[in-house]
């Protein structure tokens, strides 16, 4: 017998199947080995030694592959095509050396590019060595990663405080999206206008612009102003016109190549609004397979590829459908068409991402999970496309002179002669040209065409997007990182709260703007671009057996070590100072006196005057304050354009409180904008909730806000208050010590006691990890003692619960491919390690279960104990007991 060895259970029932009985399948549920997170897991003074752990969660998995083996007569690593899963390969035959499994059993790797019978029993048959070269550059690549961040990360948190951590590719792809947002915040608008007429010649009327003027050829701010776009609308419009040309010239558009990682995780988004986890979620259900008349077999190729090329079957297969669907003329003329890779640092060894059986058309793939389908449909679509015919359009372009010669204007348009893999598939663009679309009737050089009307519009430059998972693509050509690794190193940014995606774009938060800035004034040479880009060059070099991955490492760590050391002398005002310089524009915007115009220093303060603004950095993030601090207390947010960012020191008076006759004010404080009523003893006040326009903050707005908190009602159960507030984490709903919250702030008056009620038993019944009652990500199904077991997203990242009992998901396993039987065994290891272990029902023992229920429904009666103190409204309310 053989034990073949792969990552996934899914995988290793549809291989267990086509092998048969003489191969025993078995799963390493991922990578069994990993360097823990201490000093001295990669020790550059041992030759760069590295100390390996196999966590708990790994160790059965090892266990049951190292039983098995000793009683087989070989074993077979199949793990994926990939470094990765080179690199596994390695560590499953490292650990069975060490553990004298093997003796003098023969082991052989193979590889396969998709899940079918075909596919894998070729690939037993020529099976091979472990390729040497790829473990080294991941032993170089994890090595690096590990160096970087355990000595980076510690001097993060002692210089910038509030800081999480700092990657290699991480702090690169941050520094990115920090960059253009620099960008948009030190954008200036452009004023430009221009000139559009609407003409009618004798086949219909078509649209033209200005483009010539008194004999000049118009650029785009050449008309800066009303006055000016008027004058020339005047003269456009004075105008009588002839046509003094007409030409057409054809346009041929190749399809695009099938699908890589990258380019399917910028189409998915593009097309089907998929963020880059849940494509290759999906795409990873698409290449395990599913159930086709009896047998399991994937549908897709291995979607972690930078390879633009398909097997020569495919190219037969593709060809063969495009000719049955829309006929010869519509296959690529001359044979197959093969792409080669753009991008930097390119392997193409694995195939583009493509179907299995292109006779596997979409439109039968109607059973499939609906994300399935429609993903299947698109990597169908892209791979067919391929193959297909060039489209062949016509562009036409009239030129459109007045009698006089003073104005000249020019209409564009494009009409279709031949769609070719247009009629199958279009590529998505983040752009598109309007203009070229535009149909044009059928015009001839003399004809002289009516004006209709003409009119001057007026339009501002805008500053360059802010990147979506679909355009983030400079890490791809810059060379940084792998496509593969994309999707976790967008989920790290995030979940360290260093930027966050709102509709769709990335924002830095204001921890990683600082980061970025600590980073390129202290560490410039390290996220520099092209210094991480040849980084992955001599990885590569690693991989192909040109370099030691021992020497790179080696010339890597004598400069990187030294630099650690450098910055280390350094104290946190040097390192404020440098901050204050670099976002001055951003902390000190310009300050004009109102009534003299005179320009103020934007750095004096405005509450005291003699005192020098500067960066302060706090427990909950950074601020901007007084130097004279505790003498003066003025703070305001970090950032310019964050709310009540102008809010003068003393406040914007909002009106007086009827009740006390005292005043209102809404001021700007560190933590953001609130309100603040001017009591003797203690002003009293409340912040202004998040999203809250501060010009639509009035009195009555602030005086329900100071009212707060609001009793909605006593409980039923016990007579206890249940309050209404916002706290720190957003608004809440409050019975004795528990907190839940409420999903708009709307709802702080709102609420009623039903609905507390409710809100209250959802968040006892399920404390979660987090703020607020937790739904879960995914149900995977009920426990042997019919308690569901649901996965949920923590603070700390994604984690089972079921009953009392909450277990992390193991690390390099993916969360949404668990299946009730993994789950199980998690959860159930989990309660055995906390003592929380459940026995399933026993079914000779149903009274004795019945009075331990009836016991548990007597103790909320005896545990009821007098009301905490009651919250003032201007506290801080957790939304849980892990937040407080």
């Amino acid at each position: 017998m053989q034990v073949v060895v792969v990552e996934s259970p899914a995988k290793a029932k549809t291989i267990n199947k086509y092998l048969g009985s003489d191969y025993k399948v078995l799963a390493s549920y991922g990578h069994i080995r990993d360097l823990p997170s201490k000093d001295g897991s990669v020790d550059p003074d041992a030759d760069f030694s590295m100390v390996w752990d196999i966590d708990s969660k790994s160790a059965k998995h090892v266990k049951a592959i190292t039983d098995a083996v000793k009683d087989a007569d070989g074993v077979i690593l199949a793990t994926d095509p990939d470094r990765e899963g080179e690199a596994i390969s390695w560590h499953v035959l490292e650990t069975l050396m060490k553990r004298r499994a093997l003796k003098d059993k023969s082991v052989q790797r193979v590889t396969f590019n998709a899940i079918t019978k075909k596919a894998v029993l070729d690939a037993i048959a020529n099976p091979r060595d472990i390729d040497q070269q790829l473990v080294d550059a991941y032993l170089a690549r994890r090595a690096l990663d590990y160096l970087v961040g355990f000595n980076l990360s510690p001097v993060l948190w002692r210089k910038l405080p509030g800081s999480r951590s700092a990657g290699r590719v991480q702090s690169v792809a941050l520094r990115i999206i920090v960059d253009r947002e620099l960008e948009i915040q030190s954008f200036k608008p452009e004023e430009y206008w221009d000139i559009a007429a609407k003409l009618e010649g004798q086949n219909g009327a078509f649209n033209a612009r200005l483009v010539e003027l008194d004999g000049k050829r118009l650029q785009k701010f050449d008309l800066p102003n009303k006055e000016k776009a008027d004058a020339a609308l005047a003269k456009v419009k004075a105008g009588a016109y002839t046509i003094a040309s007409v030409e057409a010239k054809p346009v041929k558009r190749n399809p695009p190549p099938p699908f890589t990682t990258s380019t399917l995780q910028q189409e998915a988004a593009r097309k089907l609004g998929f963020s880059a986890k849940r494509t290759m979620q999906t795409a990873q259900k698409l290449y395990e397979g599913v159930s086709i008349g009896g047998e399991t077999a994937g549908l897709i190729t291995y979607m972690r590829t930078d390879g633009v090329q398909m097997a020569e079957e495919a190219y037969a297969s593709a060809r063969s459908s495009i000719t049955q669907m829309y006929g010869a003329n519509y296959a690529a003329e001359g044979g197959p068409r093969r792409y080669t890779s753009k991008s930097k640092n390119a392997q193409e060894a694995h195939e583009a991402v493509r179907p299995t059986d292109f006779s596997r058309h979409p439109k039968d793939m109607g059973f499939l999970e609906e994300d399935m389908r429609r993903l299947y449909e698109l990597v169908w679509k892209r791979a067919v496309a391929s193959q297909m015919a060039t489209a062949v359009m016509e562009r036409t372009t009239v030129e459109v002179a007045s009698s006089d010669g003073a104005v000249g204007l020019r209409a564009t348009g494009q009409v279709v002669k031949f769609d070719g893999y247009l009629t199958l598939y279009q590529e998505g663009q983040d752009d598109s040209d309007e203009e070229d679309s535009n149909r044009l009737p059928a015009l001839s050089q003399g004809e002289k065409p009516k004006l209709n009307e003409a009119e001057a519009a007026q339009h501002f430059t805008e500053p360059p997007p802010r990147f979506s998972e679909a355009s983030l693509v400079k890490l791809e050509e810059l060379g940084i990182g792998r496509p593969s690794t994309y999707a976790s190193t967008i989920s790290t940014l995030t979940d360290r709260g260093y930027v966050r995606l709102e509709n769709k774009r990335f924002h830095p938060e204001d921890k990683g703007q600082l980061v970025t800035v600590f980073l390129e004034k202290f560490f410039t040479r390290y996220v520099e671009y092209d210094f991480t880009a040849s980084l992955e060059e001599k990885l590569d070099l690693v991989s192909d057996g040109k370099l030691s991955w021992k020497a790179f490492l080696a010339e890597f760590w004598e400069a990187f070590h030294a630099h650690i050391e450098g910055v280390s002398e350094l104290r946190i005002t040097n390192v404020i100072d440098e901050l204050n310089v670099v976002l001055h524009h951003q902390l000190f915007p310009e300050r004009v006196d109102d009534k003299t115009g005179e320009v103020l220093d934007p750095r004096a303060c405005p509450n005291c005057g003699d005192g020098q603004l500067s960066l302060k950095l706090g427990r909950f993030g950074a601020f901007v304050g007084c130097s004279n601090y505790p003498e003066c207390k003025f703070t305001r947010p970090f950032g310019a354009d964050q709310p009540g960012a102008d809010l003068p020191p003393e406040g914007k008076e909002l009106g007086t409180d009827p009740d006390t006759g005292k005043l209102v004010t809404l001021k700007s404080g560190r933590f953001g904008p609130y309100v603040e009523l001017a009591l003797e003893e203690k002003p009293k006040r409340s912040s202004v909730p998040k999203g809250t326009d501060i010009a639509d903050v009035d009195l009555d707005a602030a005086l329900r806000w100071l009212a707060l908190p609001r009793e909605v009602g006593k409980h039923p159960e016990d007579g206890e208050p249940i309050y209404a507030n916002i706290g720190r984490f957003g608004p809440y709903v409050q019975h004795l010590k528990t907190y839940a919250s409420l999903s708009d702030q709307s709802e702080i008056f709102e609420v009623g006691l039903n609905r507390a009620v409710d809100l209250i038993a959802e968040k006892r019944a399920n404390p979660g990890r987090g703020r607020g009652q937790a739904k879960p990500l995914k149900e995977i199904g009920n426990h042997p003692d019919g308690e569901p077991i649901n996965l949920f997203k923590g603070r700390y990242g994604p984690y089972l619960k079921h009953g009392k009992v909450n277990a992390t998901v193991p690390k390099g396993q993916d969360p949404e491919q668990i299946t009730l039987e993994q789950a199980i065994e998690i959860v159930n290891e989990r309660a055995e390690a906390t003592g929380k272990k459940k026995k399933a029902p026993a079914k000779k023992k149903a009274p004795a279960k019945k009075k331990a229920t009836a016991s548990k429904a007597k103790k909320p009666a005896a545990k009821k104990k007098a009301a905490p103190k009651k919250k003032t409204g201007d506290e801080d309310a957790p939304a849980d007991k892990e937040e407080a």
